[in-house]
C-alpha cells in the first residue's frame, strides 16, 4: 500500500502490508521498554527459529521500569526481521531485490521538495523540551541489550548532515545514546571506511562550526533502507531512495536546522553537535557481537522534535548476529560482493558470495561459491578479489564447490577436511585494519587474512546418503506417520562428486529394486586370483 499521491509506503502503511502477508506479530499486553522488549524479540533470533519463523514486533502497550506508559507504539524487526519483511519494504520479490539496487545506483532520481509535511504535524521545541517526562524523555526508546546498555538508545536512525564545502547531504544509521530530555550522544564510525557524518564533523570543526544534525525515526522503508548501506559518501542517499523508488521521495526542510528530511517520517529529531566536545557514550551491544565499552563521542543539543501526530516508533535488532540489522546488510552486500568478482574482475566461475552471518556478522568471514572444474588460478583470483573488496569484511575468506551449503558451518568443516591440503591451498595476508569489531583500528594493532582454497581439486566418490528419491520418499512417509516436523539440514541426500560410473550406477539401481543377486551373479564372474585385499577394481579392470 502506499499514500494517495506517491508510489512508495510509509511505516505505517509497510506494517499494513507486513500484517497482511502474516510476518507482524501484534503485542497488546504491557510490555517493559527497559527490561522485557528486545529480549522478547531476540529469542525469535536465538530461540532455533527457521528464519522464515521471525516476525516483527508491534508494541502497543509500551511501559517502563518506573512504570511510566507510553501513547507511542514501537515496533521492531519490522525493516528485516526476515528476507520476506525486507521484501515487502522493497516492494519486490527477494529474488527481484539485487537488481532493483544495481537500477537504483545507475539510475538516482533527486528528491521533491514539499512546503508541508506528515513528520511536522506535531512540533515540540524551547521550553517542552525542558524537564523530566519531556522530550526525547517523553519517547519510547528501548534499551537493546539491558544488563549491559547504560542508556535507551536510538538504534533505527537515519542521521542527517550535510558537507559544508559541496552541500551533498549523507544519510547513515549512528547509535544515538539518551542522556538527558533535549541532549543524547551521537557515535559515528571514525574508521576508515566508516560514516559519512563523521567526514563532515571533522569539516565543521576545522571551522569552529557546530554541526546540524537531523536524527529520524521511521523513514519510509525505501529510505530508511539508505542508513546501513556503504554509499559513496557523495552520494545523496535520497537520490538512490528515489532510484528504488522509481519516483522522487517527498523531503521537507527542518523546522530549526537547514536539513532535508524525509516528509513521510514518523518522527525527526532535530539539533546542533557541538564539535569542539565529546561526552562518554555507551557502554552498548554493537552489531559485531560484543559490547563496545565507554567512549567519548558527539554530544548534540536538541532544537526540536517533530512527528505525526499518532506515530510509531521503530527500533532495530542489532547486536549478537543473526539480527535485524545483519539481514538488511547482508540482503545488499551480497549482490555488490558478487557484481565485484563476476563483472568488474571477469571471474565468470564465481556463481554466488555469502557473507557468514551468526555471531561473526557478515564482516569477518565471506564464502565464494565457484563451478566445479574452475581453474585454479581463478579460484585464487577470486579470493584475492574478495579479501580486497571491502576493508572491514572478509577476514577469512573460503572457496568452495556449489553442492556446499555456505550458510552450513558443518558442510564447510566437510569441504575444508576433505578438499584442501593446507600446505597448498592456504594463504595468509598481512597488514589488515581491525575494521568493525571489539577492537578499534585507530589503536595502531593491525589484523590479516587467510585465504581457503577447499574447491575440489579432483573428482571424489559420492556423498554417502540415500539418494535424493528415496530421502523425497522417506519424507513423505515420515510426515503421513505424524513424526516430528523436519527441518532438513544440507546435504540432506547423496548425489555424485564425479567419480562414480554408470555400472556403478546400475548395480545401486537393481540393488535398490530389489535384484541384488543379480549383481552377485556378475561379480562372481569378475572373480581375479593373485591380487591383494582391498585392490581397486579400476587397478585391474579397465572399465571399472
Amino acid at each position: 500500500m502506499a499514500g494517495a499521491n506517491r508510489g512508495y509506503s510509509d511505516l505505517q502503511e509497510h506494517l499494513e502490508a507486513l500484517e497482511s502477508a502474516g510476518l507482524l506479530l501484534t503485542v497488546d499486553e504491557p510490555v517493559n521498554k527497559d527490561t522485557e522488549m528486545v529480549p522478547l524479540v531476540r529469542w525469535q533470533f536465538r530461540g532455533g527459529l527457521d528464519e522464515d519463523e521471525r516476525r516483527a514486533f508491534l508494541f502497543r502497550n509500551v511501559t517502563d521500569s518506573l512504570d511510566r506508559r507510553y501513547d507511542i507504539p514501537v515496533v521492531i524487526g519490522a525493516l528485516a526481521a526476515n528476507r520476506a519483511v525486507y521484501s515487502v519494504g522493497m516492494q519486490a520479490t527477494v529474488d527481484e531485490i539485487p537488481g532493483k539496487w544495481d537500477r537504483a545506483l545507475a539510475e538516482p532520481v533527486p528528491p521533491r521538495r514539499v512546503n508541508t509535511a506528515p513528520c511536522q504535524e506535531v512540533v515540540i521545541e524551547g521550553d517542552e523540551l525542558l524537564g523530566e517526562g519531556n522530550g526525547l524523555d517523553a519517547l519510547p526508546i528501548p534499551i537493546s541489550t539491558p544488563g549491559f546498555d547504560s542508556a535507551p538508545t536510538l538504534a533505527a536512525t537515519n542521521v542527517i548532515t550535510r558537507d559544508p564545502e559541496t552541500g551533498v547531504q549523507n544519510m547513515g544509521t549512528y547509535r544515538a545514546a539518551l542522556k538527558a530530555p533535549d541532549r543524547l550522544v551521537v557515535r559515528m564510525a571514525t574508521r576508515v571506511g566508516g560514516a559519512g557524518g563523521y567526514v563532515h564533523w571533522k569539516k565543521h570543526k576545522a571551522k569552529g562550526e557546530e554541526l546540524p544534525c537531523a536524527i529520524v525515526l521511521g523513514c519510509p522503508p525505501l529510505v530508511a533502507f539508505m542508513g546501513p548501506q556503504k554509499l559513496r559518501i557523495d552520494l545523496d542517499e535520497f537520490d538512490v531512495a528515489g532510484g528504488l523508488a522509481g519516483e522522487p521521495i517527498n523531503v521537507v526542510r527542518g523546522k530549526t536546522v537547514d536539513l532535508l528530511v524525509p516528509a513521510e517520517a514518523e518522527l525527526v529529531i532535530e539539533g546542533v553537535i557541538d564539535t569542539g566536545m565529546l561526552e562518554p557514550e555507551g557502554p552498548f551491544g554493537e552489531s559485531h557481537g560484543h559490547v563496545a565499552l565507554e567512549e567519548f563521542n558527539m554530544p548534540m543539543r536538541v532544537t526540536a522534535i517533530t512527528r505525526k501526530a499518532k506515530p510509531v516508533i521503530p527500533s532495530y535488532i542489532s547486536q549478537v548476529a543473526p539480527s535485524e540489522s545483519s539481514v538488511i546488510k547482508r540482503v545488499a552486500y551480497e549482490p555488490l560482493f558478487l557484481g565485484h568478482l563476476r563483472d568488474a574482475l571477469g571471474i565468470k566461475a564465481v556463481t554466488g558470495v555469502s557473507l557468514h552471518e551468526k555471531l561473526t556478522g557478515l564482516l569477518r568471514v565471506t564464502i565464494v561459491t565457484l563451478e566445479r572444474g574452475a581453474p585454479r588460478t581463478e579460484v585464487w583470483r577470486a579470493l584475492y578479489g574478495a579479501a580486497s573488496f571491502k576493508g572491514d569484511c572478509s577476514k577469512i575468506c573460503i572457496a568452495v564447490n556449489d553442492d556446499i551449503d555456505p550458510d552450513n558451518a558443518d558442510a564447510l568443516l566437510w569441504a575444508m577436511a576433505y578438499r584442501h591440503n593446507p600446505v597448498e591451498d592456504v594463504t595468509a595476508l598481512p597488514h589488515r585494519g581491525q575494521g568493525h569489531g571489539p577492537k578499534r583500528e585507530h589503536k595502531g594493532e593491525e589484523d590479516s587474512t587467510l585465504l581457503i582454497d577447499a574447491t575440489m581439486k579432483s573428482p571424489m566418490p559420492p556423498l554417502a546418503l540415500p539418494t535424493r528419491e528415496y530421502m523425497e520418499g522417506a519424507k513423505a512417509l515420515w510426515e503421513r506417520l505424524g513424526l516430528p516436523r523436519l527441518k532438513p539440514e544440507s546435504p540432506w541426500h547423496g548425489y555424485s562428486l564425479g567419480d562414480w560410473s554408470d555400472g556403478w550406477e546400475q548395480a545401486a539401481k537393481r540393488a535398490a529394486d530389489g535384484q541384488y543377486l543379480e549383481n552377485g551373479r556378475r561379480t562372481l564372474q569378475r572373480q581375479r586370483s593373485g591380487l591383494v585385499p582391498e585392490t581397486s577394481v579400476r587397478d585391474v579392470e579397465q572399465d571399472g
